[in-house]
């Protein structure tokens, strides 16, 4: 009778999921010893969810290249101009190797292409420049006329430097700074002027094949002498670098820093006696007038340039636009 009962059993259950629409699994049916019959319910099967990769680490950039160096300057803002003059940074060109040549003129030898010497000196009396701002050739011609058509660039400006630290640095560092060939490129004058003081946020060379090295200079400046750079520089800065040039290494001559020194006191030379004609006039007009360079140095105005009161060719030997240099 019991087995009647459990086949009676079997048959309605499977009428009735023929005609249910949703599809159930039965229960598994054992019978107990004591002759009772009990569900089984089957276990869900789980099933395992693949796991996903880990994200790689970002990797900084590359050892002795120009992004590594920029993450070591300073980020801050730009202090005010109070104080500047381009004497702070020394009067006229200065020779930082003692090579018996200025700084300017040996930046014309090392830029320029078939350079010609004056006779038994330093000074570049003509040349090619392949300019690395506008990537034109230009034939360079010293004279009070010609020579402004190719100019020495601070790449680092100097009163972009004096915002960013380098009134703190000792005069003797300054002077360094602005006369350092690391900081100087022989650049198309008019390109030059367009330039000015800006830096990397607000102006960039329009020849974009020099941007690299031109940043990576600027960087490695701004290292040597422990200056800072604005966020927007910075950014501008990497932009260029990580876009265009991660690999771009450090210049060379750009990997020591120079340590912040107090400059020892200057000795203080007795002025001599002032020419009978007096160090300077001023005839009809109101114009100044100087004699010779003995004037100008006794009314403190020497180094002379083209444009100072005073100015006269005669005071120019040679030919570079600044006259009582010595």
């Amino acid at each position: 009778m019991k087995r009647l009962r459990l086949a009676f059993a079997a048959v309605l259950l499977t009428g009735l999921t023929a005609c249910s629409t949703p599809v159930l699994e039965a229960p598994v049916v054992t019978e107990s010893s004591s002759g009772t019959a009990s569900p089984v319910t089957p276990e869900p099967s789980v099933q395992k969810k693949s796991e996903a990769p880990e994200p790689k680490a970002e990797q900084g950039p590359a050892a002795g290249t120009a992004l590594e160096q920029l993450a070591t300057i300073e980020v801050k803002g730009r202090a005010p101009k109070t104080g500047y003059s381009r004497e702070q940074f020394g009067r006229g060109w200065k020779d930082p190797d003692r090579n018996g040549c200025d700084a300017r003129n040996d930046v014309l030898q090392r830029d320029l292409d078939h350079a010609v010497l004056k006779a038994g000196g330093c000074v570049v009396t003509s040349g090619v420049l392949a300019d690395p701002f506008t990537a034109a050739t230009i034939d360079f011609v010293r004279g009070n006329t010609t020579s402004g058509a190719v100019q020495i660039d601070h790449v680092v400006a100097l009163s972009d430097g004096w915002q960013k630290g380098a009134q703190q640095l000792a005069p003797n560092q300054r002077e360094a700074f602005a006369n350092d060939p690391l900081n100087l490129l022989a650049v198309d004058g008019p390109t030059n002027g367009a330039k000015s003081d800006s830096d990397a946020a607000t102006w960039l060379p329009p020849n974009k094949s020099f941007r690299c090295e031109y940043v990576a200079l600027q960087t490695a400046v701004k290292a040597k002498y422990g200056l800072w750079m604005t966020k927007a520089e910075r950014e501008a800065i990497k932009n260029v670098l990580s876009t265009s040039c991660p690999d771009q290494p450090v210049p060379a001559g750009g990997g020591a820093v120079v340590p912040v020194s107090v400059a020892p006191a200057p000795t203080l030379k007795p002025k001599p006696a002032p020419v009978k004609e007096g160090p300077a006039r001023a005839p009809a007009g109101g114009k100044v007038f100087y004699q010779n360079c003995t004037a100008v140095k006794d009314a403190g105005a020497a180094p002379i340039r083209a444009g100072d009161p005073g100015w006269d060719t005669k005071f120019d030997r040679d030919g570079d636009g600044v006259g009582c240099e010595s």
